[in-house]
């Protein structure tokens, strides 16, 4: 159950044009953004930083990215952004059998090197201690440029942030991504159940 009932969309008439992007983007405004609207700069900070991490014109794949997302938010155990973030690599057209595939990138022909050692990456730096080493980041380097791995490192980062409010305020999850979740993400541990509302 939601520690913090989500605002209507209508809730903020300042954060209008901020909420209709999502709305956009995705079909629908998420439920962390609504929570959220209680400290309507927090929204606001929020989409800017997320319209860095996810530019358009990132050197980095964005359905790619949103894998980064997914693995960050696995590591942390958040179902609600784990359920964002595949949803969003799909609907960037990342194909179903590399999103299905994601948990067992390390020997999956599907993934290439270079995104072996970003989602190595991904899990390292999502974990508590950070697990990111020197060596880990100097095979980082043979693969990616600094840029590119700044936009990595901001993929996870904006997922630690997520991931925390999320399951701290128990955000509920919308209907799609609890539809997308259980037709895709089942087998990968995830449960609608923590975060169904």
């Amino acid at each position: 159950m939601a520690r913090l009932k989500p605002l209507p969309a209508d809730a903020n008439l300042d954060l209008r044009d901020t909420l209709q992007t999502y709305k956009n983007y995705l079909g629908y405004v998420p439920n962390s953004v609504l929570v959220m609207q209680h400290r309507p700069r927090l929204v606001k900070a929020l989409a800017q930083m997320a319209s860095g991490v996810w530019d358009n014109e990132s050197e980095v794949n964005l359905g790619f990215k949103r894998l980064v997302a997914y693995l960050a938010s696995r590591t942390h155990g958040c179902m609600y952004s784990m359920a964002h973030a595949a949803e969003a690599a799909h609907r960037l057209g990342m194909d179903d059998a590399k999103l299905e595939a994601v948990t067992e990138y390390r020997v999956s022909p599907l993934y290439t090197e270079a995104e072996r050692v970003a989602l190595d990456f991904a899990v390292a730096a999502a974990s508590q201690p950070n697990g990111v080493t020197d060596e880990l980041f100097e095979k980082m380097k043979r693969h990616w440029t600094d840029a590119q791995i700044v936009e990595i490192a901001g993929a996870v980062a904006l997922n630690g942030f997520l991931n925390r409010w999320n399951d701290t305020l128990a955000v509920p999850l919308e209907p799609e991504p609890i539809e997308f979740g259980e037709k895709h993400l089942v087998r990968h541990g995830w449960r609608v159940g923590k975060h169904k509302g």
